[in-house]
């Protein structure tokens, strides 16, 4: 809670009013009750006072602005704490978000993307509660409490004793409660987080969804997660039902004692009636911070639940982490060098085993081999996705966990098999690399990577919105847009990682062509299982379980009848095949 109060600082101005704001309602609220004495003090002995009327006017008058003071202070209160309570929630959100971006890929192996967003924008909306209302609350009704016992004893010692006889009840109840609610609502905040997570993939996924006619069997498992979070919701829910009215007991209790002794002692003429009268307006502000503590607390422990979560991603040590004096890679050739790297995901079986090999300014380099021997996995530890278990990674003959990751990967542009593209326009998602593109820049690149025809009979050409993930487009044209995004960000190094594996033969003899365009004036690397796209190649890299068994030239590989030769001669028997089914 300290911790979140210090996140709070930069709208603390905004928060010590709305608490100078409280402590004044508190004080207007304790004047209250005791102008109301005196009124009736008035009132019920007119003959001791001479001027009993303008006393009467006075006292009123006091008394209604005391009501305006108290109902200007109670906007202030009630507006400025809302606002740096709301501030703050949009502050740790992107907080939030940032450290997400900065967390290493392998953080995201085992979350789903539901339960980030849950962390980002739920867990986070609690800090409301904290900020507006339980912190708040909790000193104004210690002020009020404290005010009212230092009036009461003033008023009548006796009295004011036997008015304490719950509080013990009432904060052994509060501690039994607070025991017990916090773990209910920690609960809750997973299973929303839950249904968060699940909802967010039956949406995506709801193509595959209809397709398969899984509607009955995913309705059942949102339908268990949204009953998981009500569930727990209303086990906290059943905790305070219990807890409240069990706090109004015992608090009226002490109002039956204060006005049962009260009234005898004002029967023996030994308490005034407006005593009694102030007593019971008093001891009613008395007993309201103690119920209300249980609100108090519900909304804290609720506020914590939140925070614990949220902390929990704060305090995440991304896996791959950038010197303190990283340098910066400027004016680079395009050299990339391995030297004897080895590489594993989560401590599990290697991937990479020493690997070895140098990749020239200039030269377009294919990596082939079977499915799962580590071909994208040394395109992501080039961008340092993830950092070597051993060996190292040189461009221009510079360590890159010397460079700065910005710099690094500002150097590089990506086209992966699985396109991802954004919710905007055509022109949006080209030029998503490079902020300053011109539409003529936008248009060249389209025209590189062979987007540009079907790009004009778009509905508004390269102002065409292609919804989410661009879900609007064929996999041809998204894997086309990729390319041009890539050529737009004109980086010295382009990884292509199957990039043509979702287009067409004609398209694909396009893309080639102007791949093989850019040949020289980049240092190209390519995955491609089309063997037929690599033949070009300066260097074909061939892997096999994590290690290299052969590279050179398409023509020397053939000509050595290993590996590389299989694969060619299979999938040429591939097409032949497909040409007689045809």
């Amino acid at each position: 809670m300290l911790r979140l109060v210090r996140y709070a600082r930069p709208y603390w101005k905004y928060l010590i009013i709305a608490v100078i704001s409280t402590f004044s309602i508190t004080g207007l609220n304790l004047i209250g009750p005791w102008l109301i004495r005196d009124l009736i003090g008035v009132v019920t002995n007119l003959n001791r006072y001479t001027n009993a009327k303008e006393l009467i006017v006075r006292l009123s008058i006091i008394l209604t602005l005391t009501y305006i003071a108290r109902t200007v202070f109670q906007f202030l209160s009630s507006y400025l704490s809302h606002y740096g309570a709301w501030q703050l929630v949009a502050y740790m959100r992107v907080l939030v978000y940032e450290k997400l971006q900065k967390l290493s890929l392998r953080y995201y192996h085992d979350k789903q993307t539901g339960q980030l967003m849950s962390r980002v924008i739920n867990d986070t909306a609690t800090f409301e509660m904290l900020i507006a209302h339980a912190l708040p609350d909790l000193f104004t009704n210690a002020l009020i409490l404290l005010g009212v016992t230092i009036i009461l004893f003033i008023m009548n010692p006796i009295l004011a004793f036997l008015s304490l006889v719950p509080i013990p009840f009432l904060v052994y109840g509060g501690a039994v409660f607070t025991k017990r609610i916090l773990p209910s609502f920690r609960f809750a905040q997973r299973a929303l987080a839950d249904l968060n997570a699940d909802l967010q993939d039956n949406l995506s996924g709801i193509r595959e969804i209809q397709a398969f006619n899984q509607q009955e069997r995913e309705i059942g498992k949102i339908k268990n997660r949204a009953y998981e979070h009500a569930t727990a919701l209303i086990g906290a829910l059943k905790l305070s039902a219990i807890f409240h009215p069990v706090l109004n007991f015992f608090s009226s209790i002490g109002t039956v004692i204060v006005v049962s002794l009260g009234g005898i002692m004002a029967i023996k003429g030994k308490l005034p009636v407006e005593d009694i009268v102030g007593f019971i307006l008093y001891l009613s502000m008395f007993y309201q911070p103690i119920t209300a503590l249980g609100q108090v607390l519900e909304n804290l422990q609720q506020a914590l639940a939140g925070a614990e979560r949220v902390f929990e991603v704060l305090d995440t040590e991304p896996d791959v982490k950038e010197k303190e004096h990283a340098i910066d890679l400027k004016n680079i050739k395009g050299k990339i060098t391995f030297e004897h790297v080895n590489f594993s995901y989560n401590n599990e079986k290697p991937v990479l085993e020493d690997i070895s090999f140098t990749i020239n300014p200039g030269q377009m380099v294919a990596f082939v081999g079977p499915t799962g021997v580590g071909k994208t996995t040394i395109m992501s530890l080039i961008n340092r996705f993830y950092d070597v278990d051993s060996g190292s990674i040189k461009i221009d003959d510079i360590d890159i966990r010397e460079v700065s990751l910005r710099s690094l990967r500002n150097n590089i542009s990506m086209v992966l098999q699985d396109v991802f593209l954004f919710n905007g326009t055509i022109a949006e998602n080209i030029a998503y690399g490079n902020e300053k593109a011109t539409m003529d820049d936008i248009i060249n690149a389209a025209k590189i990577a062979c987007a540009h025809d079907f790009i004009m009979q778009m509905p508004d050409g390269y102002n065409t919105y292609i919804g989410e993930r661009g879900i609007k487009l064929s996999g041809g044209q998204k894997q086309r847009i990729s390319i041009a995004r890539a050529v737009l960000k004109n980086s010295p190094i382009l990884i292509l990682d199957e990039a043509t594996s979702s287009v067409d033969a004609e398209t694909e003899r396009e893309i080639q062509n102007a791949i093989n365009n850019l040949a020289g004036s980049r240092t190209i690397l390519i995955i491609a299982h089309r063997l037929s796209t690599v033949k070009k190649a300066d260097n074909i890299i061939v892997l096999k379980d994590g290690r290299i068994v052969e590279q050179g030239k398409h023509e020397d590989l053939i000509k050595r009848k290993g590996l590389y030769h299989y694969l060619c001669s299979m999938q040429f028997l591939t097409q032949e095949e497909n040409i007689k089914l045809a």
